[in-house]
């Protein structure tokens, strides 16, 4: 874990000085620059300290770097093709277990030519267009606005029955970290 940094960038980027921190928590100099350099652990109790002087929740120093936000600007997103019709998805952003994206099904395209099923748990939301959506026994047609979700688990399939692109927005949790397309 690297506090130490993470604490000197907080503590930089809100003009405080080791100094100050020492002052209101009464630790030393010396103990607070081997802190920032990682060559001691503090306890949480002195975290917890240079947290509230810092004015952060402890559990951010505690927060692994790729546990911290991650930002992904719309011209830095990654694209790919899923499918046999080589569905566009645009992936939006994700955490170890969710990966959010946005699907374009252009007219009579779907996710594959039968249902499939994957690990995960899937959330849609029909951002523009009409589509048709099957899980097993159920099929319903969706327009702009409306949602839907499963266990992915269960073979599944989505089309689009309209004249025009259908845009979908998917967000899909698994327990494990699979770098692999689950639409």
């Amino acid at each position: 874990m690297d506090i130490g940094s993470t604490i000197r960038v907080i503590r930089k980027r809100k003009n405080i000085t080791i100094a100050q921190i020492c002052e209101e928590t009464g630790l030393s100099q010396g103990f607070m620059s081997q802190v920032e350099t990682n060559k001691t652990s503090p306890s949480i109790s002195t975290l917890e300290n240079i947290a509230q002087v810092l004015k952060v929740p402890l559990a951010y120093l505690l927060l692994k770097k790729e546990e911290r936000m991650m930002v992904v600007r719309k011209e830095e997103r990654s694209i790919t093709t899923s499918g046999s019709d080589n569905l566009k998805v645009e992936h939006l952003s994700s955490t170890k277990n969710v990966k959010m994206m946005v699907v374009e099904f252009p007219p009579g395209a779907s996710t594959g030519d039968t249902p499939h099923a994957h690990e995960g748990e899937e959330v849609h939301v029909v951002i523009k267009g009409r589509i048709y959506a099957e899980q097993g026994e159920d099929a319903a047609e969706f327009g702009e606005g409306d949602s839907f979700s499963w266990n992915a688990c269960t073979p599944h399939l989505v089309r689009n029955i309209g004249k025009e692109t259908a845009i979908v927005l998917i967000s899909i949790y698994t327990e494990s970290n699979s770098g692999r397309s689950l639409i």
